[in-house]
């Protein structure tokens, strides 16, 4: 039996697709289904087909490595003109997911029966894509542009439910949904009759799409998807269908080539492969959690109590005394009413949500939950402080987290006699809106937790990506060189917003030195002066009182508590003096002298994180500084970004750059290992885009 085959029921021909795990549209299903639809209307006997599946899936989508490969007839463009203009009705029968190509076959049929449980999207936009065999031309005619491109733009399935309330749809069932389809097919057949929606390309659809489209473009911060998707949809407005169809089509191929897009592919499959936990087999489960208590009611506590009680799950919110405890859950109310206030959340869920924070003093209070994170201060005497008091009091088996930004987690566990159950849970701040989870496994916590850690995670609606223990784990040691690269540019020449002016319009949201003043200069202060480190500028910064935003002053002035800074020139002629008890002479530098030397050395210590096993794949580094660190995505994160211009190339920048600054850390050993070794580890991933 091939990958298709056909029954002939009464008089309408059931084509089955058969092509596990998830039935994608490769050549030789697509070869499959162009020889059946051609077959049944060569058949007299024959008055209807259904394009039916096996398995879990309809046809959840194209086959994805063909990309880039040479085209195999037919195209699955040509494939669905065939469906779409056959003499003889086509009917889909949806039993299972029906997701990108497999929607596009569903929409060229003339109408659609699914299952309740099956869902139906277009996700390509996720691909760095927009929908290439007529989605865009077809999903706006059927449903509207101002249904059709959200559904598009986010990526995300809708329901059965939603998609026949959307016309999307003809029938929703419980079961036989083959039967149905054939039914209706007879009908069709026997009526001549076919719903059509051209009528759904009102003035008021094309209004209200236009709206969505602006606030997209706002959005698209150089994703180059985006706009290709608002200019296709928008064609259905002014073009005939086929021309609909060819600007399409000449969108989608601008992207498969665009290295944006080879960038967002890139990232796609690195969040698929970040799931994969080395070591850990299927068979291990997660343990049950169904309550929590987060230690610490500060800013991060409070916005972890938060990621709980968002997605349903009670947590003890504890601190040592009433008076910071009070402070906290005022300030987790006052988020929430933000929230209600723009509309984003109701007050009823509100209400829910802060009755699931359940406020206590004193560490007793985390008796009997499942889970305890602790959000103390960045200081490894009160954490083991802490993980001793809950050794005592935790229920066996409960798992002890410690939110640390950068402590060593052994030191922690130590404190315990539980090794097995600690490991480290970093949220990034605030801990409620931000995606990142750092989930560090070290060699003494059991693979049970780390498994129930990134469920947990992926429960909160965080991307939580495994790491290795050590000093600032993934992305904060990765931070940290860059911290010290913007003291040598300072010290060297550059201005405050020269440096961060470089990085946003390389895509970042906020450039290094506004990042410091908005976090609190002292922060990173009072971390250096733990450790013996110095940095003159950022010292002197700080022994002024100029902690950022909070005191008004930073690298830049931030007058009547503005949050846009203003250049200062008394910051700048402090740093100006610097340079000259240093014996340095300033000079300037271009945008594109200050990206290498920022980035450069990240990419170095990313080599030396790789060699060390602190993260499992080159991929998992990129992923952290997306969801982290606002890394552009559309840039493919920072190990992409190295294969993307050429790790020869950056070495030899690191190599001169060491040899200007006598710094031995900035010689690039670990990228030469690579080279050297032919190891293809940076952008391993990028073949399958």
């Amino acid at each position: 039996m091939g990958l298709v085959s056909t029954t002939v029921l009464r008089d309408v021909a059931v084509v089955t697709i058969d092509n596990p795990p998830v039935n994608a549209l490769g050549a030789a299903v697509r070869q499959g289904l162009a020889a059946a639809v051609a077959q049944a209307n060569a058949d007299a006997g024959v008055t209807a087909l259904v394009i039916a599946a096996e398995g879990k899936a309809f046809i959840a989508g194209a086959d994805i490595s063909e990309f880039g490969k040479p085209p195999v007839a037919p195209s699955l463009p040509d494939l669905l003109d065939a469906i779409a203009g056959s003499s003889k009705p086509v009917v889909a029968a949806i039993q299972g997911v029906a997701l990108g190509g497999g929607l596009e076959v569903a929409l060229a049929c003339r109408a659609r029966v699914a299952l309740t449980a099956a869902k139906l999207g277009l996700p390509e936009i996720k691909l760095g894509l927009i929908p290439g065999a007529g989605g865009t031309q077809r999903l706006p005619r059927l449903i509207g542009a101002a249904k059709a491109f959200p559904m598009m733009l986010s990526g995300e399935p809708v329901s059965a439910g939603q998609a026949l309330e959307y016309g999307l749809l003809d029938e929703v069932v419980s079961e036989n949904v083959v039967a149905v389809a054939s039914q209706l097919a007879e009908t069709l057949a026997a009526t001549g009759a076919g719903r059509t929606a051209a009528d759904r390309l009102t003035e008021a659809d094309r209004e209200a799409f236009e709206a969505l489209a602006a606030e997209a473009l706002k959005k698209a911060e150089g994703a180059p998807n985006v706009p290709a998707l608002v200019e296709a949809v928008r064609s259905v407005f002014s073009l005939p269908f086929a021309e609909g169809l060819a600007v399409e089509r000449r969108l989608f191929l601008e992207l498969v080539a665009d290295e944006r897009s080879k960038a967002l592919r890139h990232v796609f499959f690195a969040e698929r492969e970040v799931a994969k936990l080395p070591g850990i087999g299927p068979e291990v489960k997660p343990r049950e959690i169904l309550s929590a208590a987060v230690i610490g009611a500060g800013t991060m506590g409070g916005g972890i109590a938060m990621c709980f009680a968002n997605a349903g799950i009670p947590v003890t919110l504890i601190e040592t005394a009433q008076a910071p405890l009070d402070n906290g859950m005022n300030r987790i109310a006052a988020i929430y009413d933000i929230s209600v206030q723009r509309g984003s959340l109701t007050p009823d869920a509100k209400a829910r949500r802060m009755a699931l924070i359940k406020p206590a003093v004193g560490l007793t209070a985390a008796a009997k939950a499942d889970i305890v994170i602790e959000a103390a201060f960045e200081e490894m005497g009160v954490k083991q402080s802490i993980f001793t008091g809950l050794d005592k009091v935790a229920k066996p088996g409960a798992i002890l987290a410690s939110n640390t930004s950068y402590l060593d987690i052994p030191t922690i566990a130590a404190a315990t006699g539980r090794p097995q159950d600690v490991l480290g849970m970093h949220f990034f701040s605030p801990a409620n809106v931000m995606k990142l989870l750092e989930v560090v496994r070290t060699k003494e916590v059991a693979d049970d937790v780390v498994v129930t850690a990134v469920a947990l995670g992926r429960r909160l609606g965080k991307v939580p990506v495994v790491v290795g223990n050590g000093f600032g784990f993934v992305g904060n040691r990765m931070l940290e060189q860059r911290t010290r690269a913007t003291e040598r540019l300072l010290v060297a020449g550059a201005l405050p917003h020269e440096i961060d002016a470089a990085l946003t319009g390389f895509g970042f949201k906020m450039g290094p030195c506004a990042m410091a003043d908005l976090a609190g200069n002292d922060i990173g202060w009072r971390s250096r002066k733990a450790r013996g480190l110095k940095a003159s500028v950022a010292d002197a910064i700080c022994e002024a009182g100029w902690f950022g935003q909070k005191t008004g002053r930073g690298y830049y002035l931030y007058p009547q508590g503005a949050r846009a800074g203003q250049r200062d020139p008394e910051v700048e002629a402090l740093i100006a003096r610097i340079s000259a008890e240093k014996g340095v002479t300033r000079r300037s530098f271009t945008s594109e002298e200050i990206l290498a030397r920022l980035l450069d050395p990240m990419v170095n210590e990313g080599a030396r994180i790789l060699e060390a096993g602190i993260a499992a794949r080159p991929g998992d580094i990129d992923i952290v500084w997306i969801n982290g660190y606002n890394w552009p995505a559309w840039r493919g994160g920072p190990m992409f970004w190295a294969d993307s211009v050429g790790l020869d190339v950056i070495a030899k920048r690191l190599s001169a750059l060491a040899a200007e600054t006598g710094d031995k850390a900035l010689e690039p050993a670990p990228l030469l290992q690579f080279l050297a070794a032919e190891r293809k580890g940076f952008g391993s991933l990028t073949s399958k885009s």
